[in-house]
């Protein structure tokens, strides 16, 4: 006989160390029962009185601390990298989670925004299957505090400053194993001389978006002939070695200029852009002026320029310039290099799940101690709606069974919605399709994937018609 598949809680709390078993046993019902119902308050993903009440009881134990809930989630991340086939992707990114409202945590928090509210800077490192790009889970996560720093700091006493944002890097990829497997990426605020060294030192692959114009030496080795140039100005006199189309999708960003003045709205157009790209090796010269704590030797890199070769009138060229340690020879590796880079852009949706779709802001708790828990466990939840978009989008989403991975009631709820009549037969892309519907996508030709905004959206109207029926049921 089979046994029952483990829930969302058990995968992910079960070997929690809490020093009770059944405060371990509490948390993976809590998570249970918020993984069921993601969206809103306290009060909404835990409906019952008795459970909020549970919850909060749990959250006020000096035992159940962040690190300890994260942990065990950790390790079943690791489980899932370790029986992973091929390379695995860590995300590395940072989002400020604003917590003004709590007047009683305003001494304990650190600033965030312009320096008028209050929170943490969050630094998540999230797993991600490059090919599938489906999401594994959490490896790190930092909560962070902006330190008030004095008006006369020098830039030595900077450089040594335990709390200085740009260590922000090195703290979330610390713990990460020393793996080829893994392959580190991250945006622009990387791009330091000293999270560049760490990285040529961990023993994993890297690839890191530039946002300066460095001094090299161009080549390799024996290749290197001492010829210098500057990174970006270098890359952008590089000869094309190929072309591909990208799908963009349209989006709406607010953009500050380079040096002063105000933002303004960005409206990017969705369109299939011509992509080119280039790329050679180079050594990156140490700074002149010492930022943070590195030694003085050249690191060799190799950088990809990626370009939008014809934009349309008006739009903005996509451009990126990519520092990397895998060996790019041909186009077919640096295809490979910018199709990882690609993914990063899920990061940021996670971002998004965890702020709008999880509410993870809403917490009300007045103690430090107790939010930080709070919010490892909702990080944790968040994850369960970018797994039903995957789920939607893997190959056999036709063929497996929705009552695999979703219960039977929701599968007879919304296929009675959808259909008139209840289907117990489901695929979970019928599933996943007829919740975006619900959620508003129309699914016709043009329109992409359903996102993660959609699935919610739908997941929490589903949520409500489960509700009403289980209450319709103890009406005798």
């Amino acid at each position: 006989m089979n046994s029952r598949p483990q829930t969302f809680g058990q995968t992910n709390f079960s070997n929690a160390r809490l020093g009770d078993k059944r405060r371990t046993q509490r948390l993976v019902r809590v998570a249970d029962l918020m993984s069921r119902r993601p969206g809103g308050t306290l009060p909404q993903k835990l409906n019952d009185p008795k459970d909020l009440k549970a919850f909060y009881r749990l959250m006020n134990r000096e035992e159940v601390t962040h690190e300890a809930i994260l942990a065990s989630h950790r390790q079943a991340t690791w489980s899932k990298i370790n029986h992973t086939s091929g390379p695995v992707l860590i995300l590395h990114d940072a989002t400020e989670l604003d917590f003004s409202t709590h007047r009683s945590l305003a001494d304990d928090l650190g600033q965030i925004g312009n320096g008028n509210r209050r929170g943490y800077i969050v630094q998540n490192s999230l797993a991600v299957h490059p090919k599938t790009r489906q999401v594994l889970g959490l490896c790190n996560q930092v909560l962070h505090h902006r330190a008030t720093v004095p008006k006369n700091e020098t830039i030595a006493q900077k450089r040594k400053r335990e709390s200085r944002e740009s260590r922000l890097w090195l703290r979330g990829a610390g713990p990460l194993a020393s793996s080829k497997k893994l392959i580190d990426i991250c945006d622009q605020g990387a791009d330091t001389f000293e999270f560049l060294e760490y990285e040529l030192q961990s023993g994993r692959r890297f690839v890191i978006r530039a946002a300066y114009d460095r001094g090299i030496t161009i080549g390799h080795g024996d290749e290197a002939g001492g010829e210098t140039d500057y990174l970006r100005t270098y890359a952008a006199k590089l000869p094309e070695v190929g072309r591909w189309t990208l799908s963009v999708t349209s989006k709406v960003e607010r953009k500050g200029p380079k040096k002063k003045g105000k933002k303004k709205t960005v409206k990017r157009v969705a369109r299939d852009a011509e992509m080119a790209v280039s790329f050679a090796p180079v050594q990156i010269k140490p700074p002149g002026k010492k930022n943070g704590e590195h030694g003085n030797a050249p690191l060799p890199v190799w950088v990809i320029r990626v370009w939008e070769v014809n934009p349309p009138p008006g739009q903005e060229r996509l451009e990126w310039f990519l520092i990397t340690n895998e060996p790019v020879l041909d186009f077919g590796d640096a295809y490979r290099v910018v199709g990882w880079y690609e993914c990063r852009w899920i990061v940021e949706e996670y971002h998004k799940g965890m702020k709008t779709g999880c509410s993870i802001e809403s917490p009300q708790f007045t103690c430090e101690d107790r939010l930080q828990p709070a919010i490892a466990l909702i990080s944790v939840v968040t994850l369960t709606l970018l797994k039903m978009r995957d789920a939607s989008r893997r190959a056999d989403a036709k063929k497996r069974k929705a009552t695999e991975i979703i219960c039977d009631d929701y599968v007879a709820v919304l296929s009675a919605w959808r259909h008139r009549q209840i289907k117990r037969d489901w695929s979970i892309h019928d599933f996943f399709y007829a919740l975006a519907r619900l959620g508003g996508h129309q699914n016709r030709k043009s329109d992409h994937a359903p996102g993660w905004q959609t699935i919610w959206r739908g997941w929490n109207d589903l949520q409500a018609m489960v509700c009403g029926v289980d209450a319709m049921s103890t009406v005798k």
